[in-house]
C-alpha cells in the first residue's frame, strides 16, 4: 500500500504539471500516426487518452507514457486499407489478448536478453527518426516558424537556470501559444494538422463478422502488433528505469499492455505502446508517478472536450520546439564519444542497429537484426575451447578450458591425437561445462577413435550438470572415472 501511495500521491505537483505537458505534445503525434495509419485524426486521440488512463492503473512502469506510436501506425496501413477502420478496432483487441497471454508467461524477462549495444543503438535511431519527423513542419514555412522553435529551445533550456516550479516545456508551449494569438502569426497550427471534435471515447463493440474466417484475417496483424508493441515497450521501460534510477515490473507491463489495448479496441482506438519521446518529456518535466500518465490521458480528454479551440490554436514550432529537446535529451551523446573505446564488435552492432532503423522506420526489425548479431558475436567468442596437454604423474592429461557446445566440438575432437598418445590418457573438464548433445557426441568421437587402437579414455572433473547429460547419453560412469 506504501508503494502504490508513492507511485500515484508522492509527486502530485511534478506528475500533475508533467502530464499537462505530455497531453499537448500527445496531440500533434497522434494525428500523424493515426494519418499514417488511414483512419480518422479522432482514432489517434482515442487510443492516447484510452491508453495512458488504463495503463497508469494497469502497467509496471509508474512515469512511462503509452499512447498511439508510429511503430505500430505502420503495421495497420494493409488491414484498414483492406477491410476498413472496424476490422482495426477488432485487431486492436484481438492485440491485447495476445498481449496479456504473453504476460502470463511471464515473456518480460526476456528483455535482459537485449545487449547494452542494441539498447544504444534503439535509443540513438529512436532520436535521429523523431528529429527527421519534425522536419516535415518545416516545408513551406516563414522564418517565423524558424523563430518560434529557437525561442522555444531557448525557453527550455535557460528558464530552469531561474525557475523551476513549473516545467519549461510547458512554459514554452503556453508563451509561443499566446504570443501567436496576439500578433496573429502567419504559422502552422495543431489545427491544421487535422480535424478535433470535441468529443470523448465511447464504447463500441467493432462491427465486423464475427468468425473464424475474420480470425485468420485479424491475427498476422494483431501478433505483429503485440510484439512490436511489447518490444518497444520493454525498451523503453529499461531506459526510464535508468532516467530515473528505479525499477520496474516488465512482466506487469506486458499484460498492463495488453489490458490497454484490450479496453483501446473497445473505445474506437488504434493499437498503441510506450512511447520513449513522450516518456522523456514526462521524465525530464518532472514526472514519476502514475498519476502523471493517467493525467496525460485524461489531461488530454478535457482538452478535447472543453478547450480543442484553444488546442487548436497552440503553434506547431512550440511542439517541434519541444520534440526537439526530446531528440537532444533522448540520443545517448556518450556512445558517440566512446565509440573507439568499446569493443568493436559491439560499436559496429550499435551502428548497424540505428542504421537499419533510420533505414527501414521499423525499430522492431533494427533490434532484432542488433541481437542476432550480438548472439553471433558472443557465439564465435566461446567458440574458442582450449585443450591442454600435460603430463601428470607419468600419465598423459587432456585439461579443457571454456564453454563446450555445438559451436566448440570440432576444435575439440581436432586437438587429439589417437595415434601418437599412450594407451591410456584422461580428459579433465574441471575447467569446462558440457552443455548440450553435440558435445556429448563430439566425446564419443574421440572414445571411438582411441577405442579403435584399443586404448583407453578416463574422463573426470565433470560437474554434476555434465555428468548427468553424459549419463543420459548412455556414457558410463559419466561421473568421471569411466572408460
Amino acid at each position: 500500500m506504501n508503494t502504490l501511495k508513492q507511485q500515484w500521491f508522492g509527486n502530485i505537483r511534478g506528475d500533475v504539471l508533467a502530464g499537462i505537458t505530455v497531453a499537448l505534445a500527445l496531440i500533434p503525434e497522434a494525428i500523424a500516426f493515426s494519418i499514417i495509419a488511414g483512419v480518422d485524426p479522432m482514432v489517434g486521440l482515442y487510443a492516447s487518452i484510452t491508453i495512458a488512463i488504463v495503463i497508469s492503473i494497469a502497467g509496471g512502469r509508474p512515469g512511462m507514457i503509452s499512447a498511439a506510436t508510429g511503430a505500430m501506425a505502420v503495421l495497420m496501413v494493409g488491414l484498414v486499407k483492406d477491410y476498413g477502420v472496424e476490422y482495426l478496432f477488432a485487431a486492436t483487441i484481438l492485440t491485447g489478448i495476445i498481449q496479456f497471454i504473453l504476460g502470463i508467461f511471464k515473456v518480460g524477462r526476456f528483455i535482459t536478453f537485449v545487449p547494452h549495444s542494441v539498447l544504444t543503438g534503439f535509443v540513438n535511431a529512436l532520436a535521429i527518426l523523431i528529429f527527421m519527423a519534425q522536419l516535415t513542419h518545416f516545408t513551406g514555412a516563414n522564418w517565423i516558424m524558424y523563430a518560434m522553435v529557437a525561442g522555444t529551445l531557448g525557453i527550455i533550456y535557460i528558464l530552469p537556470r531561474f525557475f523551476k516550479s513549473v516545467p519549461a516545456p510547458l512554459i514554452a508551449i503556453v508563451i509561443m501559444t499566446i504570443i501567436t494569438a496576439l500578433l496573429h502569426l502567419d504559422v502552422k497550427t495543431v489545427g491544421d494538422m487535422g480535424n478535433l471534435t470535441s468529443t470523448l471515447p465511447m464504447f463500441h463493440l467493432p462491427n465486423i463478422d464475427w468468425s473464424l474466417n475474420t480470425l485468420m484475417i485479424l491475427l498476422p496483424y494483431s501478433f505483429t502488433m503485440a510484439l512490436v508493441g511489447l518490444l518497444e515497450s520493454l525498451l523503453t521501460a529499461t531506459i526510464v528505469d535508468e532516467m530515473t534510477e528505479t525499477k520496474s515490473s516488465k512482466n506487469r507491463e506486458v499484460r498492463g499492455q495488453g489490458i490497454a489495448n484490450f479496453v483501446n479496441g473497445l473505445f474506437g482506438g488504434m493499437g498503441g505502446c510506450a512511447m520513449i519521446g513522450q516518456s522523456v518529456i514526462n521524465v525530464k518535466s518532472g514526472g514519476r508517478g502514475r498519476l502523471s500518465t493517467f493525467t496525460a490521458g485524461a489531461f488530454l480528454a478535457i482538452l478535447l472536450l472543453l478547450l480543442s479551440g484553444v488546442v487548436k490554436e497552440v503553434p506547431m514550432g512550440a511542439l517541434v520546439g519541444v520534440m526537439f529537446m526530446v531528440c537532444i535529451g533522448t540520443f545517448d551523446w556518450s556512445s558517440i564519444k566512446n565509440i573507439a573505446r568499446v569493443p568493436r564488435a559491439e560499436a559496429f552492432v550499435m551502428v548497424v542497429t540505428v542504421a537499419i532503423v533510420v533505414y527501414t522506420h521499423d525499430l522492431s526489425i533494427g533490434v532484432m537484426v542488433g541481437v542476432v548479431l550480438s548472439v553471433l558475436h558472443f557465439g564465435w567468442k566461446q567458440t574458442k575451447i582450449r585443450v591442454q596437454a600435460i603430463e601428470e604423474q607419468g600419465q598423459k592429461v587432456y585439461r579443457v578450458h571454456g564453454p563446450f557446445f555445438f559451436g566448440s566440438s570440432s576444435r575439440f575432437v581436432d586437438e587429439f591425437n589417437a595415434e601418437a598418445d599412450p594407451q591410456e590418457i584422461t580428459i579433465d573438464f574441471g575447467g569446462s561445462h558440457i552443455w548440450d548433445n553435440t558435445a556429448v557426441v563430439a566425446i564419443g568421437k574421440v572414445k571411438f577413435k582411441y577405442a579403435k587402437l584399443g586404448k583407453t579414455v578416463h574422463l573426470r572433473g565433470l560437474n554434476e550438470e555434465s555428468s548427468r547429460l553424459l549419463e543420459k547419453s548412455g556414457f558410463a560412469s559419466a561421473g568421471g572415472h569411466g572408460s
